[in-house]
């Protein structure tokens, strides 16, 4: 059984199955996805999640996601749940960072050994190859 449940918000087909497939790698995890905020805040209301990862930019409709972050951030709820962004401008990251999340990575880091560092911070890796 997975020990920490992860939520991917607003990525593409492509972008979601390379994400799950670090994480999967990585992580003894369940991953969700949803694709906007009322969908997001469904599956909150309907089970505990370990780590949000929010897009910068909605696949979907090519909304901003800080705006499910904001969101996130101001529910008594679900503001402890930790967050990030995904987006490959560090300007977008300090905001993120700035509305309560904590800092996350770019697609184009994906396989990097910060960004498994800083899933590891969350999600404590169950696999003794995750330094390789």
């Amino acid at each position: 059984m997975p020990l920490k449940t992860v939520l991917d918000v607003g990525n593409c087909g492509p972008d979601h199955s390379a994400i799950s497939s670090l994480l999967s790698k990585h992580f003894d995890v369940d991953i969700l996805r949803s694709d906007q905020l009322a969908d997001t805040l469904a599956i909150l209301n309907n089970q505990p999640v370990d780590l949000i990862l929010i897009n910068r930019k909605l696949d979907i409709d090519y909304s901003d996601g800080m705006d499910i972050l904001h969101a996130i951030k101001k529910s008594d709820a679900f503001r402890d749940i930790p967050v990030m962004l995904i987006t490959n401008y560090a300007e977008y990251q300090q905001q993120a960072v700035a509305a309560g999340a904590i800092l996350g990575f770019g697609k184009l880091e994906l396989h990097a050994p910060d960004t498994l560092d800083r899933l590891r911070s969350v999600l404590q890796s169950t696999d003794a190859n995750s330094g390789a």
